[in-house]
């Protein structure tokens, strides 16, 4: 058995499991705090932000005319802090550690567990099978439409990436280095891709026993954490494990924590 975590986040899971030769993964989530070093995309022009001092390192061994001159393009400083003008980009999963093509299942625990699974789902080759509740899937749908909207609504054509090479990146101020991992950004997916990913969902229900290829029985139980939200527990022959993703055993809305079977 082989656990592996693609999410530099503690509160945004990402876990693939290697069990019994099959690999599954345990949620997708989306991180957007890297959305906090882009300007933001104001709906009217913004003479403020239009007028916002450049940026460029003064300690650089670069001698490239070019570069500073990209970087003095990319760059704003606003109240001592450097943004990146140019459209939002979030963190996807870490896609280096495994072929994300060779994962057979992901099992989504909530509707905040959900957002990353268009670039999955469209741009790795994945072919395997997605579960999830239906209140999961369809608020997780409204998620991504909301954020395909925002970043659409004002449209940009230049988009920067001078400021990610290595070279460059390394000569940035902390607060814009701090947790920010270039290789890992993208532009945000489109509504075609949401559409496209959801599609491949099968909606699952409470204590519903799924089978994959024989080698495992997987099974959702309420986790009491918000509507629709599972924990899984993963059986083979001889050998269980249990996915607990965010649970409350809190009486609230959701359906009741089911711990009994975990």
């Amino acid at each position: 058995m082989k656990l592996f975590c693609l999410s530099g986040h503690p509160n945004l899971p990402c876990l693939v499991l290697k069990f019994k030769s099959v690999t599954v993964m345990l949620d997708c989530s989306l991180d957007l705090t890297s959305t906090f070093n882009f300007l933001p995309l104001p709906l009217v022009h913004s003479g403020r932000l239009a007028k916002l001092p450049s940026w460029a390192p003064k300690d650089t061994d670069t001698n490239d005319a070019e570069t500073l001159k990209a970087l003095k393009r990319e760059l704003k400083e606003c109240a001592g802090r450097v943004f990146v003008d140019s459209p939002p980009e979030v963190s996807i999963p870490e896609d280096g550690l495994l072929d994300l093509s060779t994962v057979d299942v992901i099992l989504v625990s909530s509707f905040q567990c959900i957002l990353a699974l268009p670039y999955i789902t469209e741009y790795t080759g994945f072919n395997g099978m997605i579960y999830a509740t239906e209140p999961t899937a369809q608020m997780g749908r409204q998620m991504m439409e909301e954020l395909v909207q925002y970043t659409e609504r004002v449209p940009r054509t230049n988009t920067a990436s001078k400021w990610k090479e290595h070279d460059v990146f390394k000569t940035l101020p902390a607060q814009l280095r701090e947790g920010l991992n270039p290789a890992s950004l993208r532009l945000c997916y489109g509504l075609h891709d949401v559409n496209s990913a959801l599609s491949k969902v099968q909606l699952v229900g409470y204590a519903q026993k799924l089978d994959v290829f024989g080698a495992l029985q997987i099974m959702p139980l309420s986790s009491g954490y918000c509507i629709g939200s599972w924990n899984w527990v993963i059986r083979s022959h001889y050998e269980k494990s249990s996915y607990i993703s965010s649970s409350s055993v809190l009486t609230t809305h959701p359906q009741p924590m089911d711990q009994g079977l975990l």
